[in-house]
Formats: structure tokens, sequence, C-alpha cells
């Protein structure tokens, strides 16, 4: 089994789900001249990064993947 928490496994696939949902949010803010929102919305992209970077992180701190033991 690989050595990874559940929880890592969904703050990264819930965060890129989410960071394509801001993008989109980002772009139209950006045509709209919508510039708090803009700002709000990189924010929020910022942290969503920063939780997957962490999530990744600590899954290859944990190990490497399976092991064979035969």
């Amino acid at each position: 089994m690989v050595e990874a928490t559940p929880m890592d496994v969904i703050y990264v696939r819930i965060g890129s789900f989410a960071l394509v949902f801001c993008f989109a949010v980002l772009v139209l803010s950006f045509v709209g001249r919508l510039w708090w929102l803009t700002g709000v919305v990189l924010a929020i992209m910022a942290a969503i990064g920063a939780v997957m970077l962490f999530a990744v992180r600590k899954q290859r701190k944990l190990g490497g993947g399976p092991q064979s033991r035969g």
C-alpha cells in the first residue's frame, strides 16, 4: 500500500478541482474588471496551492510507494 494518508489524497484531488474553478472565476473577474474579486480569487488560489504543496510534500516524506517484500 502507498504510505499516504487519505486526507492528503483528498486535499490534492479537491484542490485541483477548486483551482480549475478559481481559474475560471479569475478570468471572468479580470475580463469584467472586478479588481477586488480578482484579488480575492488570487488569494484563495494561493492558499489552495499551499495546502496542495504541503500534502504532496508529506506524501513524499512518508514513503515512495509499494515495497516488495519477497
